[in-house]
């Protein structure tokens, strides 16, 4: 989109085809052709009228990250498939504002001002930068459609001084020409340059596989998930930071958070193996991210169910917003052929396979086991001390 045709949106006259493209996407149930022609009708200027039925497919994709905030948002594909979901950011946003009340925060590489609308949002004073003069403009026209504070500067992020601001966040790109970039040294900005960033009071969101030992000592790495899909890492510099590793867990009722001071100290029995009890826990990605797995099991009273699997058992039903609760029926036999005549004695026909730490493909084994029955069932494919384990377990 040029900076002309998203200027016109803006207008009286841009709004009400916008909401017309909003109204054809959600009468003809999203089929972009449909909706490109009662648009086009509407408004003869071709790269008008696409750039209208444009937002309301994006604004359409958007309320799963942005709520309903998403019909009055202007987005482009990639900056919104980018873009921190609304209550991640909040979450950020928060922590900021508690560390620096009323404070600055300039965000460094803004997009489309999805963070820094949550850093408005929060009572912070918020600039953003952003090289890409499109999404620049993007950014101030969402904080003005929501009604919020905030100034938006196009230029090279790097440049910036931040010395005047009491918070910087960047959220280096992390995809080049070929897809994701998983080393951290073809991220831009660069990261040595992140590095530079965390000496001062900063916090950078990074890709969820970042490697302990990359973490800058006295950082705080956070990982957070969002109903439980892990979403991100953000190191939080010496100056911001709390914790060394933190787990951050944002569900359906709230936020809750586990540190490493929640984890149990060497020969304490959460942090050893011991036989599968009556149930056992599936700990949240994030949690397992922080390598945290150990202060679940002292949360639920248990231990693992080996040391290098992600499990946890224990003789105890609890609920905890960390990890998913399952109530172990039996153990069934974990070679193949006596697995499947097991399954079939019990009439189980639809299966759900979990597995960890073995080498399963559940799509293929499922259909090498013939499935017949009227029951339904769970079943965890593991190693427990070293061991393959077969379990039937309910969900609770």
């Amino acid at each position: 989109m040029e900076i002309e045709t998203l200027a016109w949106l803006r207008t009286t006259e841009g709004a009400r085809l916008l909401v017309l493209a909003a109204e054809a996407w959600e009468e003809h149930a999203g089929d972009p052709v449909r909706v490109a022609a009662v648009v086009r009708r509407a408004e003869p200027d071709a790269e008008r009228a696409a750039a209208a039925t444009t937002q309301a497919q994006l604004r359409a994709k958007a309320v799963g990250k942005f709520g309903d905030s998403a019909h009055r948002m202007f987005f482009t594909p990639d900056a919104l498939e980018q873009a921190t979901r609304a209550r991640v950011a909040e979450h950020r946003a928060a922590r900021v504002a508690a560390a620096v009340p009323g404070g600055s925060v300039v965000d460094l590489g803004c997009g489309i001002g999805g963070d820094l609308l949550a850093f408005a949002r929060a009572g912070l004073v918020a600039a953003g930068v952003d090289r890409d003069p499109v999404r620049a403009e993007m950014a101030r026209a969402n904080l003005e459609a929501l009604g919020l504070a905030g100034a938006v500067h196009t230029g090279d992020a790097t440049m910036v001084d931040v010395s005047g601001f009491d918070a910087a966040f960047a959220d280096p790109a992390r995809r080049g020409g070929r897809g994701r970039v998983f080393d951290v040294e073809g991220w831009t900005p660069p990261w040595p340059w992140v590095l530079d960033l965390l000496t001062r009071r900063a916090l950078v969101k990074v890709a969820p596989g970042i490697g302990h030992d990359l973490v800058p000592a006295g950082a705080e790495a956070e990982w957070v998930s969002d109903r439980g899909e892990v979403k991100e890492a953000v190191l939080w510099s010496p100056r911001l930071a709390t914790t060394d590793r933190r787990a951050t867990v944002i569900g359906e009722r709230g936020l809750a958070t586990l540190t490493d001071e929640d984890a149990p100290p060497p020969g304490d029995p959460a942090a050893e193996v011991r036989p599968v009890g009556a149930f056992l826990y599936e700990p949240d990605g994030a949690v397992i991210r922080a390598g945290l797995v150990t202060a679940v099991a002292a949360g639920v009273g248990g231990g693992l169910v080996d040391e290098h699997i992600a499990y946890v058992t224990s003789d105890a039903s609890f609920r905890t917003p960390f990890a998913r609760g399952y109530r172990v029926v039996e153990h069934l036999p974990y070679r193949e052929k006596q697995l499947r005549s097991a399954l079939h004695e019990r009439g189980i026909g639809r299966l759900t396979i979990k597995k960890r730490g073995v080498q399963v493909v559940p799509e293929e084994l499922r259909k090498r086991l013939s499935l017949r029955g009227d029951n339904e069932a769970t079943l965890v494919l593991t190693r427990a001390a070293g061991q393959g384990t077969a379990l039937l377990v309910e969900p609770f």
